[in-house]
């Protein structure tokens, strides 16, 4: 176990501690681009050059602040240290010659977390690489023989929201327009982020493996149904965003399980304002 958790286990000594995390979004070419200016950095830099190579790093340092500048860390030295340290190592992954589709994600988390610690005083606690708007990878300090895969899916689904031993004006008054007794559909999206051991050739679990398991449990299921009246998880569930959240990460569990893979949490989105995910505290 890392010094950071040391220090978030004593309550007295967290409560003084912030997690401070900065998003360091670039662009990488086979060959890199001529450098410019740092006109953009909101959008990109290194900037877009041609067909690029977009991504973004999201990087989380513990500490405490400075009680004269309530500072714990110039998150420009976060930014300097991704692009002095990381860059030039993912440079030399995407370079001529080079296949990225083989690169072990496994050892590339654990090299990125490491370039970093030195530049940003061991303060770093966890890192996110942002490969697609849809798919990350995320690791942690305390725990550098996993990495967290994160990915999205949708499914398009009807359900109401209906509870048998309440009365009509009583389930109207609680659920309002979603007590619709034809039903009312959304598009769902769900993020599921499963802890992946990084093998002794520094892989983890591919994303196609991940997409299988959730086609087979999930999209299966629930694309394109009418939650109470098609799914059997329902027939006595009310189909709420809690309720589908935990029955998506019960499907989905035992078969990650068989595959040597932890399902940590599953987030439901029903509308984009309205998220839940289950279970809760688990991973931040």
């Amino acid at each position: 176990m890392s010094s950071h958790d040391d220090d978030a286990s004593n309550p007295l000594q967290s409560r003084a501690m912030v997690e401070l995390t900065r998003c360091v979004r670039f662009c990488l070419n086979r060959i890199p681009a001529p450098e410019s200016g740092k006109f953009n950095t909101f959008s990109a830099w290194p900037a877009m050059s041609g067909l690029g190579r977009y991504y973004e790093l999201l990087v989380t340092c513990r500490g405490e602040p400075d009680p004269q500048t309530g500072y714990f860390l110039n998150i420009k030295a976060i930014d300097t240290a991704v692009r002095q340290h990381v860059l030039p190592y993912l440079q030399t992954i995407v370079a001529p010659g080079e296949d990225p589709s083989q690169v072990p994600m496994g050892k590339l988390m654990q090299r990125i977390i490491t370039l970093l610690q030195q530049p940003l005083n061991a303060s770093v606690i966890r890192v996110r690489l942002a490969l697609t708007p849809f798919y990350q990878l995320q690791i942690r300090s305390c725990d550098m023989d996993h990495v967290i895969l994160r990915q999205q899916y949708e499914f398009a689904a009807a359900h109401r929201l209906h509870v048998p031993e309440l009365s009509d004006e009583e389930n109207r008054k609680i659920f309002g327009k979603c007590n619709n007794p034809s039903g009312h559909g959304h598009n769902y999206q769900v993020e599921v982020a499963v802890k992946c051991p990084i093998d002794n050739n520094g892989h983890i679990a591919t994303v196609n493996k991940i997409d299988q398991l959730v086609d087979n449990e999930i999209m299966e299921r629930l694309d394109h149904k009418h939650l109470n009246e098609d799914v059997d998880a329902f027939a006595n569930l009310n189909p709420s965003v809690e309720n589908i959240a935990k029955v998506i990460y019960d499907w989905l569990v035992v078969a990650m399980d068989k595959e040597n893979l932890k399902l940590e949490v599953v987030s439901v989105w029903e509308t984009g304002k309205t998220r839940c995910t289950y279970p809760a505290g688990v991973l931040s």
